[in-house]
């Protein structure tokens, strides 16, 4: 049960490390300001949040849901990775706690294209789930790291509906924070920008480090056999 636990909090807290990471918090505060710009009552700009963020969770599901089930129908895959997916998992996150501390500098394309701001015009407020799902999938390098180098792997071992749902649930929370600011206190959106991307620097920082000793401590008791 601990370690039952132990998964729900590392899912949980990769979703909301990956929300305040300044590529996918940019985008989901500008979906938000974006679908809210035309809505005049509060609790709309708070549905269109709510819209956004089930859209964020059920294209992370269907994601998961596909790598991991492709991955285990496989035979050859399926073998490979219970046997070797203890292996694995120490090298992978000292990789992502690597690409977390910013020693690589990888940068990815993204915005809003025509086709899809229309798409979201005919739809109203209805777009804001549509945002949800293409910008979920629209993975900047943190955002790709920890979901397939710290989640994907987490969810092969345990169940991948429940984790990618509770990684959704993560990335959801500074979505309904910044929705509640548009709806009732917009001038106070750059400030709140500006903190969490302060916090998020030295969160992301700290998460990094422990990743990478977590990491090595796995592959010294895993690939090497030695216990500590």
């Amino acid at each position: 049960m601990t370690w039952g636990w132990l998964e729900i909090g590392s899912a949980l807290w990769l979703g909301i490390l990956t929300s305040i990471s300044p590529c996918p918090l940019a985008t989901n505060i500008a979906a938000i300001t974006y679908v809210g710009r035309r809505v005049e009552k509060p609790r709309l700009v708070l549905f269109a949040g709510l819209l956004y963020t089930l859209g964020r969770t059920l294209a992370y599901v269907a994601a998961a849901i596909i790598v991991t089930r492709s991955m285990q129908m496989i035979p050859g895959v399926s073998m490979f990775l219970q046997k070797y997916i203890s292996l694995a998992i120490g090298p992978l996150l000292v990789a992502v706690g690597v690409l977390l501390l910013g020693i690589f500098n990888v940068v990815f394309g993204g915005g809003m294209g025509g086709s899809l701001q229309g798409k979201v015009d005919k739809m109203g407020i209805w777009g804001a789930g549509l945002l949800g799902i293409v910008f979920a999938l629209a993975f900047c390098p943190v955002s790709a790291g920890l979901f397939f180098g710290a989640l994907i792997p987490l969810a092969v071992k345990s169940n991948a509906v429940l984790m990618s749902t509770l990684y959704g649930i993560g990335t959801a929370v500074p979505v309904i924070g910044f929705s509640h600011l548009l709806a009732f206190a917009a001038h106070l959106i750059g400030a709140t920008f500006k903190k969490l991307t302060a916090i998020e620097l030295w969160v992301r920082r700290v998460t990094a480090v422990a990743m990478i000793l977590i990491g090595f401590y796995l592959i010294v008791r895993h690939n090497f056999g030695v216990n500590i």
